[in-house]
């Protein structure tokens, strides 16, 4: 199946792109602690569930600041997707000024940054992803 919904709530969707081999994560909407600490480990658990190591992680329907959880993503979430095998992250901005202020500081909290990379737009993250290793 290429498009295969993983797991959809009112904040996330997650599917698996079976021809593409990765993990797409398209956020909605304003984002809490809570609810960025429960869709990025639905992420991680999808990671191992399809033995999938590479992520789209897409930002562009993200409204709002979410900066609770970016100590947490980058301290915490970030080197556990490390140690589960992840090998590419792309990461997509969102429009909100306020959102891209929180995916940087994210970033200023991730130790190893090594495999991740940001976009402005979602066809040039799916670029990159497809020349990542598997």
């Amino acid at each position: 199946m290429s498009n295969e919904i993983i797991y959809q709530d009112t904040y996330i969707s997650i599917l698996y792109q079976a021809e593409q081999q990765y993990i797409h994560a398209d956020w909605t909407g304003f984002q809490t602690k809570q609810s960025v600490q429960e869709g990025c480990e639905r992420i991680l658990d999808a990671m191992g569930e399809f033995d999938c190591y590479k992520v789209l992680n897409d930002n562009t329907h993200v409204e709002g600041i979410w900066s609770s959880a970016a100590e947490w993503v980058g301290s915490d979430w970030f080197p556990r997707m490390r140690q589960a095998g992840m090998v590419a992250f792309a990461w997509v901005y969102s429009p909100s000024m306020f959102s891209r202020l929180s995916t940087d500081k994210s970033l200023r909290f991730t130790y190893d940054t090594t495999g991740i990379e940001v976009f402005d737009g979602v066809e040039e993250a799916q670029q990159w992803l497809a020349v990542m290793p598997v």
